[in-house]
């Protein structure tokens, strides 16, 4: 398994839900976060002072899938989340060693 978690624009969240749905991802986990790569922030001028944003919005969608769909999962949310501006995000994949579904105690693949 592999936790393939992803920071996006906000704007994009609804569209890479949808892209994961069509692909029968159901199980999500949505997290407002703010940072920043190469994009750097931004100045910004409030009641004639200049200051800057460091950090701008983001999301982070996290999303646990067996390994035959991770490279189907990862190009779904690339296409979904792609403005071609700077700032689209990041996705990143990390290896999933168990999961346990607490209610029942299943684990393994099944509990995703």
């Amino acid at each position: 398994m592999k936790k393939v978690e992803a920071i996006i624009k906000p704007f994009k969240m609804d569209e890479v839900k949808e892209a994961l749905n069509e692909l029968g991802i159901r199980g999500m986990t949505v997290t407002e976060v703010k940072g920043f790569g190469r994009q750097k922030g931004h100045s910004e001028l409030y009641r004639g002072a200049e200051y800057v944003v460091d950090f701008l919005p983001k999301v982070k969608l996290e999303v646990v899938v067996p390994d035959g769909v991770v490279d189907q999962v990862i190009e779904r949310m690339a296409e979904a989340a792609r403005t071609g501006k700077i700032g689209d995000g990041k996705i990143f994949v990390i290896e999933v060693l168990d999961a346990v579904r607490i209610r029942t105690g299943e684990r393994g693949e099944s509990v995703v």
